[in-house]
């Protein structure tokens, strides 16, 4: 098959299924119908069929995406018989989502993910047996879930011997659009490859007519196909050429239909209306349209006409523009027929045949509604949410009551929530808004359009409403809504930084709560809300011992977020792995990306750089898959201060500038103050004093957007630093003393630490000795990195007293210390006082890790804890195999030979760096255990929660 003038295009093609041997990936092949993205995919068909590439199609139509999993089925199929074979997590969600589970089977709906992480598993071990292509043609009109699938597979390929391609048509609304999956578009002709195609498809057009034809297909390669018979047919003039191309080959392909014999058009007509193509219930329908029985002769002047073809199995049109051809061609009458006909040959297939049913009816009917809304929650109970919400808004059309259309689309609104899909829920909310609706539920309304609200802080007055609304709730006998009223509330005063005001009445209405005072949400509540004035009580609480029953993974992220809002980031730590391990189990990824950033945040105060920076490359990769920008910014953050802290400021500075675009327009104070500490992280580090006092005093400007009356307790040491390397020590004076008086209120760790050392940086000399080794003597255990800086300050201060000798075991001590931390900079700054302390010190030696990204650190870390690979790509939602690619390369770059080894040099002090050691077998280094037992942990609707206050 030649395709002219498509060499760039071919050239992209052949070299991703030339290549899948070594890797894999995605592309989305995008273009105007008829623009040749079909051509391209037969070509890649052929080209891997030809390299014993295994093959599987599929194609999205456009009366099939109602229909949950369709097209994931339709590519799956072949494979189904290995579904056993998936761990049992998986097994269950894609049998749910296929309707494969045993009716009444217990369990909550799957989890999205979990359902697109089975299906990766699956083509991977299929994969292992011989490479796979997967093209998928009109993905414009595959199902929701389905696509959600594949665009979260085409995101991790890489390692797979697997080629995902996808052809789009221009001008529909499709979730591929700018997701991370490389794009090819396809554009018209050239003159002289149009020309070529038509010689070779119509060799004996007469002159003339060649040249309409080149002028009026315009480089459109099905034009050039289609149109020499339809002007040959109509003569010269009888095209009506004003028309847009599509449509004028539309009306070409509807007079070939208007030819054929009756019979034929009825079969074609309720071909075109169906999401089946199987023969038999087309053939049942079409009699049932026309009152006399079709047969299979009908179908023969279908394919004489170069319609559509068949088999003994099912029809396919020759192109998707001749299926919307025969379906807009025909009257609202007969498309109504063809539906209605369509819905009582499927009387037992409920969910297609309810679909066919609202096709075929033009009034309100409740039964209609009634099954739309029956077919949403089975839909609901695959995983299959978005068909769901789509169900649910269109029972809502067919309603015959007010009452049972409002409560309708406020259910498709509150599945659209849990999705986190805020375009269906801002459509779906504004639809219930102009119905007669209840006061509880007008609020449950407003509540979903609270939590998604991700724009500009609109300060005081917003905190007012939402507790306005949280006192009239509460009154009309919804106490949970009111409580999650009252959190957003104090959510809004922690991300703006609002005064004691707003807090107040946050903190006011937090106090009534009839709840016992360890419960999560009121502790991140009060945490929130009243960071000092409560902060002992918070921390207090957060110190004791809770139940392992009571540490679900929500309730866990509460914890972490309340214990990081007070600076008790020790205690954070604990809390927020919990959540983490709780919400990978349970495939809640959207508040999983969450809890990783506040887990990076926790893990860069204890200097856990092994957990802080894979946590933060996963939590930004998952806040942009799940559309959190807020949340991603916030992960940048963290990964810029790491990159400060390793003296990278190059890298932190274009991560700190990303994260700033984001929440600049935000007016998001808490995670500007981040920003800013990330930038005077890097300018202290390097020695540039003024520079880092200009970033940090931003955080205690009540003037700038970066001020913040919490996070600058974070700061506070850093600020002294500053002031007094840039010789200004007054600079900091007030700040420290402003902090002071709330330090008197609150045992906030990271406050009292930074006061402490605030106050020996600023202290005469006379009393400055003393202050250091009062800080010095505090429980500093999890506190390494501020440690290491006040022993470097303490010796530096000696030895500008003069007290040489002295001097040098606190600097030997602070470069041991930044060495080990591998934080560069610092570690360069002792070594600089040593020198002029008369003592030389031999170079840093990198820490092992130094050299592997932040993934391949969080899959060597889970390799140590002597997790499977398939373990391991369980819990970080990727296929096993590209877990073993990771490993494949790690243990080169720490030279080591085995799995064993990964637990002493992740764990222990860096080895002594020798030769390149030899690489682990390709699949996967080390011995592999057995397939993991079932994750703990449900799946559970993500309602309401808060994003992470450490990560935003």
């Amino acid at each position: 098959m030649t395709l002219f003038g498509r060499r760039r295009e071919v050239g992209a093609v052949d070299a991703l299924v030339g290549g899948i041997r070594a890797a894999g990936g995605g592309l989305v092949i995008w273009g105007e119908p008829g623009i040749g993205k079909s051509g391209l995919l037969e070509h890649a068909a052929a080209r891997a069929r030809a390299d014993g590439v295994v093959v599987l199609r599929g194609a999205g139509v456009q009366s099939e995406a109602k229909l949950p999993f369709a097209g994931l089925h339709q590519l799956l199929g072949p494979m189904l018989g290995r579904l056993g074979e998936l761990p049992p997590r998986q097994r269950d969600a894609l049998a749910a989502a296929f309707g494969m589970a045993p009716e009444g089977a217990p369990g909550t709906a799957p989890e999205p993910f979990m359902i697109a992480l089975a299906a990766l598993t699956l083509l991977s071990d299929a994969a292992a047996a011989a490479p796979l292509l997967l093209a998928v043609d009109d993905a414009q009109w595959m199902d929701r879930p389905t696509v959600d699938v594949l665009g979260f597979v085409a995101r991790r390929l890489g390692t797979e011997p697997i080629v995902l391609l996808l052809a789009v048509r221009d001008g529909y609304p499709t979730p591929l659009k700018d997701c991370g999956i490389p794009e090819l578009r396809l554009r018209r002709l050239d003159e002289d490859a149009a020309a070529s195609l038509l010689d070779e498809s119509a060799p004996e057009l007469a002159p003339e007519l060649r040249r309409r034809v080149l002028a009026e297909a315009a480089g459109v390669p099905l034009a050039l196909v289609e149109l020499p018979r339809a002007l040959d047919a109509r003569g010269p003039g009888g095209d009506t050429g004003f028309l847009p191309l599509t449509d004028r080959l539309e009306r070409a392909f509807a007079l070939r239909v208007a030819e054929l014999p009756a019979p034929t058009r009825a079969l074609l007509l309720v071909a075109a209306a169906d999401d089946g193509g199987a023969i038999g219930e087309l053939l049942a329908a079409a009699s049932l349209v026309t009152g006399a029985e079709v047969d299979v002769a009908a179908l023969a002047p279908a394919a004489e006409a170069r319609v559509a073809d068949a088999d003994e199995v099912e029809l396919r049109f020759r192109h998707p523009l001749m299926r919307s051809a025969v379906y807009q061609g025909a009257s609202l009458a007969e498309r109504a027929a063809a539906h209605a006909a369509l819905a009582e040959v499927l009387a037992g297939d409920p969910d297609r045949r309810v679909w066919h049913r609202a096709a075929s009816t033009r009034r309100a009917d409740e039964t209609v509604a009634g099954d739309l809304a029956a077919a949403a929650e089975r839909a609901r109970r695959r995983g299959a949410v978005t068909t769901a919400v789509a169900a649910l808004e269109r029972a809502a059309t067919f309603s015959e009551d007010a009452a049972h259309r409002g409560g309708r689309l406020l259910r498709a609104a509150e599945l659209a929530f849990e999705l986190g899909r805020r375009d269906l829920v801002d459509g779906l909310v504004a639809q219930a808004e102009e119905l007669e609706l209840g006061f509880l539920e007008r609020a449950r309304l407003t509540w979903l359009a609270e939590v998604f609200e991700e724009g500009l802080a609109e300060g005081p007055g917003r905190v007012r409403r939402l507790l306005r609304t949280a006192d009239q709730v509460a009154a009309a006998g919804d106490p949970a809504l009111a409580r999650g009223f009252v959190r957003a509330a104090a959510q809004r005063c922690w991300w703006s930084g609002l005064g004691d005001g707003p807090r107040g009445a946050v903190l006011a209405r937090t106090e009534r709560w009839p709840a016992p005072p360890d419960e999560p949400e009121l502790l991140v509540t009060l945490a929130l809300a009243a960071t000092v004035e409560r902060g002992e009580a918070v921390i207090g609480r957060l110190s004791a011992p809770r139940p392992v029953r009571d540490r679900d993974a929500a309730g866990a992220l509460h914890l972490g977020t309340a214990a990081a809002a007070t600076g008790a980031f020790d205690l954070a730590a604990g809390h927020l792995a919990d959540a983490v391990t709780g919400l990978r189990a349970q495939g809640r990824l959207g508040l999983l990306a969450q809890a990783l950033t506040a887990q990076a945040f926790a893990a860069i105060r204890g200097a856990e750089w092994t957990v802080a920076m894979p946590a933060a490359e996963e939590g930004e990769r998952l806040a942009l898959e799940t559309g959190q920008p807020r949340c991603a910014a916030g992960a940048r953050t963290a990964a810029a201060t790491l990159a400060a802290l390793r003296g990278e400021e190059d890298r932190a500075e274009d991560l700190a500038a990303m994260a700033e675009k984001v929440l600049l327009p935000m007016a998001n104070a808490s995670g500007l103050a981040l920003v800013q500490i990330a930038r005077g992280t890097a300018a202290l580090g390097a020695g540039r004093y003024a520079d880092a006092l200009a970033h940090l005093g931003r955080i205690f400007d009540p003037q700038d957007a970066a001020y913040h009356p919490h996070v600058r307790s974070w700061a506070v040491g850093d600020l002294a630093e500053a002031a007094a390397g840039a010789g200004t020590p007054g600079a900091a004076c007030a700040a420290v003393a402003e902090l002071e008086a709330d330090a008197a209120l609150t045992p906030s760790p990271l406050l009292h630490i930074g006061l402490r050392y605030a106050r020996a940086l600023l202290a005469d000399d006379a009393d400055a000795g003393g202050l250091f080794q009062a800080a010095l003597d505090a429980d500093l255990a999890r506190w390494p990195m501020e440690r290491a800086r006040l022993l470097l300050a303490h010796g530096a201060w000696l030895r500008r007293q003069r007290r040489i000798a002295e001097s040098r075991t606190p600097l030997r001590a602070a470069r041991e210390a930044f060495d080990a931390l591998g934080t560069g900079p610092w570690a360069e700054r002792a070594r600089r006082e040593l020198r002029a302390s008369g003592e030389a010190s031999a170079p840093r030696t990198p820490t092992t890790w130094a050299d592997l990204t932040p993934q391949e650190l969080q899959i060597a870390r889970m390799a140590a804890e002597g997790l499977s690979n398939r373990e391991i790509a369980q819990q970080l939602y990727l296929s096993h195999r590209t877990v073993g690619a990771h490993l494949y390369r790690v243990f080169p770059k720490l030279g080591i030979t085995s799995r064993t080894q990964l637990r002493d040099v992740l764990g222990g002090p860096a080895p002594e760096r020798g030769g390149p050691a030899a690489a682990p077998e390709r699949g996967g280094p080390g011995p592999e255990r057995g397939e993991p037992a079932d994750a703990r942990g449900g799946s559970a609707a993500e309602r309401g929660e808060p994003a992470a206050a450490t990560g935003s």
